[in-house]
């Protein structure tokens, strides 16, 4: 690794820690530096045409502009890893751009440096792979994302690609060689370094079929039929026959319908029934402006939020349960958030696919869905939800992590009104009820099977009445 590299890389953070913590995440791990050792020649050959996928905290992409690549166009899934990026490129800015400069002063045409090219790409798209030549990928934990980004690769970027896809051989399999092959020709594996290797793809395939991902299915299983029932008097409305569920490839469990949000599906007979929801003052927001359609990021909270209950689909994934919410509160305000990009795609259309995509009414929009962190980015004031769904996920990757879903409390407890509710399930090892209880309120068990356990938590009063306090 040249010098340069490693001045930008020894800057970097395992954002938003600051790696100090033993067993925390690390900033640049062995899968950085042999991705960056191996693109550095194909760099300094042509130095434009780079793309970066999944990058965790902006190792690859910052290392990639370090070892000279005119402009970097990348993607990154999770909200949290552009943020990451976001941090690490104000704190490695400088070295980044004096390497630059060195290198453009030693030309063997001295120059002026050019701008340190750095577009980032929200959703996973054609455009983001037109005319590159050289891809950088930390792979993915499921074979089903890997299928989708490879399948994109090969039909849009330029036919001289090389894709560079980097594991720890321990998370790395052959059928990762298979996906691969089934969109180039020529599929070879590197030496392994530090329990780290890669994958590298060339000659995109022209033979291949269409696009695999986004998948769609028809569900109608009992707790669905069940749960998706309308509430309310209006008995024009007529009960779905099913649900249609579309699922990008790194969207979690697919077009399926997953044991912890089956089991608190099964308890939808015991939710608030939002039909009779008495609607909370403090969500009046008449006077701002409408926020935008799905997968947005409204600013501003949707107006006439004091004309319908609000409910919830926290860390929604393919949108499952926001779309029955939809589908049995035909008059709430129905919101989906999650910070995964690939979920959010999956969840806006799986919400259009079941007729309650995002609608405007004489006062705001009904059904939205909001990529953020933690739902930090809710168009809706803190204290206005009535009821908040939340089947939170356990693992980072390959690593059991129950930060997120801590996360996730924190911003429950944040947005519902007093008295609101919280229905969610869980893997009943994981004991979350007393941090629900310090986040949320009140809670109490409900159900429990083999694996899974559904809790429902009380938004306790903010205020305490004066015959209370005495």
């Amino acid at each position: 690794m040249s010098p340069e590299v490693d001045a930008v890389l020894a800057r970097l953070i395992p954002y938003p820690e600051d790696g100090s913590r033993a067993d925390g995440p690390v900033a640049v791990d062995a899968t950085d530096r042999l991705l960056l050792d191996e693109a550095a020649a194909l760099i300094e050959q042509d130095p434009s045409g780079v793309v970066v996928i999944g990058d965790r905290f902006g190792a690859l992409t910052l290392g990639a502009l370090a070892l000279g690549a005119d402009g970097v166009r990348g993607h990154q899934d999770a909200i949290t890893a552009e943020a990451a990026l976001s941090a690490n490129s104000a704190l490695a800015s400088k070295d980044l751009w004096d390497g630059h400069a060195r290198a453009a002063a030693n030309a063997p045409v001295p120059q002026e440096p050019g701008p340190l090219g750095l577009t980032g790409y929200d959703k996973f798209e054609p455009n983001l792979l037109k005319g590159a030549r050289l891809v950088l990928l930390q792979l993915p934990a499921s074979l089903a994302e890997l299928t989708e980004i490879a399948e994109h690769v090969a039909r849009y970027a330029d036919p001289a690609v090389t894709l560079l896809a980097g594991g720890r051989v321990k998370h790395m399999t052959h059928a990762m060689n298979d996906v691969l092959s089934a969109s180039f020709a020529q599929v070879s594996a590197s030496l392994a370094r530090q329990k780290s290797r890669l994958l590298i793809a060339r000659e995109p395939r022209s033979d291949v079929g269409p696009l695999t991902y986004p998948v769609t299915a028809r569900l109608t299983d009992r707790e669905i039929l069940a749960a998706i029932a309308p509430r309310g008097d209006n008995p024009a409305q007529p009960t779905p026959a099913g649900l249609t569920v579309v699922a990008h490839g790194a969207a979690f469990a697919g077009a399926t319908l997953d044991h912890g949000t089956r089991f608190l599906l099964a308890q939808a007979h015991r939710w608030p029934d939002l039909s009779d929801a008495q609607v909370s003052p403090a969500a009046s927001t008449a006077e701002t402006q409408a926020a935008p359609g799905a997968t947005d990021t409204p600013s501003t909270p949707i107006p006439g939020m004091d004309a319908h209950p609000v409910a919830v689909d926290l860390g929604c994934g393919t949108g499952i349960l926001a779309t029955v919410l939809a589908l049995r509160f035909p008059d709430a305000h129905v919101l989906a958030t999650d910070r995964s990009a690939a979920a959010c795609a999956s969840a806006a259309a799986t919400l259009a696919a079941n007729g309650v995509g995002p609608r405007r009414t004489a006062d705001g929009v009904l059904h939205t869905v909001v990529r953020g962190d933690a739902g930090d980015l809710l168009p809706i004031p803190d204290g206005s939800a009535d009821l908040v769904l939340l089947n939170p996920p356990f693992h980072d990757r390959a690593a059991l992590s129950t930060d997120a879903a801590h996360r996730m409390f924190a911003a429950a407890g944040r947005i519902l009104r007093d008295g609101g509710e919280l229905w969610t399930v869980f893997n009943t090892g994981l004991h979350y009820r007393p941090a629900l209880e310090r986040a949320v309120g009140p809670t109490e068990h409900i159900a429990q099977d083999r694996k899974f356990t559904v809790v429902r938590s009380l938004r306790r009063p903010l205020t305490v009445p004066p015959e209370v306090r005495g």
